[in-house]
């Protein structure tokens, strides 16, 4: 059996973060084990065969710490030469026309009844405000319709954050939301429609920073080299199977035993608590699953400058759609590559022909979500030409893309790509505060320091930089008995620039 100090299990951003921190405390006695072939976690980046790159969802790199900032630029180099910096530009797509995001502070793009209707609940929603003092918003739906009103929350709110999330907005809670969504100026949004003006780039990510190459996963992977190369272990035989409290003993899938004087676990948490018998306290949390679904086109980007696209509607199964050929023109091939059509479109019509040309090419990534209160088709279709066999929800993907306007039935498709993920959104359930004030205190006296995404479930501070200061606070935890600020104190770290924790190879 081996012994260790720490035992860090998940090399995602939390991993490495906490990894990062005992390397930089010149600490010795510390095990970094994954059941992926590579760091990166939930941060990953995949390459389809054809040369796109596809991430696991809409990350980006915008930061409230300057701890991950420097971290990131030791990584990966500073300049030009290694990030791009990226206006943010997203639309939503609602009755075919594009809508520019925040969606409540641009209802002048909408027709003129739903106009009407949008301003009636927002003048209303602040008339009943000013007028009661009633206490804090329960639900999110409570909070949408005190902010917002029944127009926008009928229109946009609610129909796009069950797509998000795939549970309705009056079974989540309040308390999450913070900086993630955006309220509305009364005021502004009645001038804006009368000066029929457009008000975009609000957000903390208005200005974010992207790799030039090798996708958002390329970032942790240059993280990892920074570690001393016996310390980390990958693998699917790394993956933890069995966790014993009683005497810190943690086995993993390929026979390995591990004694640990603390356990710091990113992997998620209500796996955790089955593991470890409490089943009835998973129960109290909520997830969703994630399809990730990645799609190269023949052609040059139609898109211009155009990021993130929200879908609220009903004519496609995805929420959101990245053009990832945007962050970075290494995210596809490039244009003197030649490559065959697989398909149309449509999704099911052949090219006629088949001979490999060459590009430019631009790239389009969509997520969906799954719950158990929103099913996604995955039984398995062909599609047409030699794009193979895919889960349905490939295809109602494919053919959304042409009902909301982004290609055309007959755009050269030249690689499809899909992957689930189990675990996808750590949803802010009405019962999740609860559940967390039991579990992770529980597991904490037993040296288990649950962090991370999904490691402690806090939507909030969910980000690649809170997910690495997770990991980061939670070995000063360990070692100094230091208090963690980002896990018990989202709003706080989410109000500023924090300085208080620097980055360095190694503490003096």
């Amino acid at each position: 059996m081996q012994e260790t100090d720490v035992l860090i299990v998940g090399a995602g951003p939390t991993g490495l973060g906490a990894a990062t921190r005992l390397n930089q405390h010149n600490k010795q006695r510390w095990m970094l084990l994954d059941a992926f072939d590579e760091p990166g976690g939930l941060a990953c980046t995949d390459l389809t065969p054809e040369g796109f790159l596809f991430d696991m969802g809409g990350h980006v790199i915008f930061s409230h710490y300057q701890y991950f900032d420097d971290l990131l630029d030791t990584a990966v180099g500073t300049g030009d030469e290694n990030w791009n910096s990226i206006q943010r530009v997203s639309y939503v797509r609602l009755k075919k026309r594009w809508v520019a995001y925040p969606f409540q502070n641009n209802v002048s793009a909408l027709d003129v009844d739903d106009q009407v209707a949008c301003l009636s609940g927002l003048v209303e929603a602040k008339v009943t405000n000013a007028l009661s003092m009633s206490a804090p918003a329960k639900t999110f739906d409570e909070w949408i319709m005190r902010a917002m009103g029944e127009g926008i929350a009928n229109i946009f709110m609610r129909p796009y954050n069950f797509k998000v999330w795939g549970v309705p907005t009056t079974m989540m809670q309040a308390s999450w939301l913070g900086e993630r969504v955006a309220t509305v100026d009364v005021a502004k949004a009645i001038s804006n429609v009368l000066n029929k003006k457009e008000d975009a780039g609000w957000g903390p990510n208005a200005l974010f920073r992207f790799p030039v190459e090798g996708g958002t996963g390329a970032i942790w992977k240059k993280v990892a080299k920074l570690l001393p190369a016996d310390k980390g272990q990958y693998g699917k035989g790394k993956t933890l199977k069995k966790l014993d409290l009683k005497n810190q003993v943690a086995s993993f899938q390929d026979g390995t035993e591990i004694k640990y004087g603390s356990l710091l676990s990113t992997i998620p948490l209500d796996s955790m608590l089955r593991m470890v018998g409490k089943p009835e306290w998973a129960e109290e949390l909520t997830y969703s699953s994630a399809h990730i679904i990645g799609l190269g086109v023949r052609g040059t980007n139609p898109h211009g400058d155009k990021c993130w696209l929200y879908f609220p509607e009903g004519d496609c199964p995805f929420y959101r759609a990245t053009v990832f050929s945007h962050y970075a023109k290494k995210n596809c091939p490039s244009p003197d590559t030649s490559l065959p059509t697989k398909c149309l479109g449509d999704g099911v019509s052949a090219p006629k022909d088949t001979r490999p040309k060459t590009g430019p090419y631009f790239s389009l990534m969509f997520e969906v979500c799954e719950s158990v209160m929103k099913e996604v088709r995955q039984d398995m279709v062909t599609l047409g030409g030699t794009a193979g066999t895919w889960p349905r929800v490939v295809l109602d993907t494919i053919q959304g893309a042409v009902a909301t306007g982004l290609f055309g039935n007959d755009a050269e498709i030249v690689t499809v790509y899909h992957r689930r993920l189990e675990h996808g959104y750590p949803t802010p359930s009405l019962g999740r505060d609860a559940a967390l004030s039991k579990a992770l205190p529980w597991l904490r006296e037993r040296k288990v320091w649950s962090r991370g995404r999904f490691g402690s479930y806090k939507y909030e501070v969910a980000n690649q930089d809170h997910s690495l200061m997770l990991g980061v606070e939670a070995v000063d935890n360990i070692v100094y008995g230091s208090m963690e600020a980002t896990l018990n104190y989202p709003s706080i770290v989410n109000s500023k620039k924090n300085t208080d924790i620097l980055y360095a190879r190694s503490s003096s």
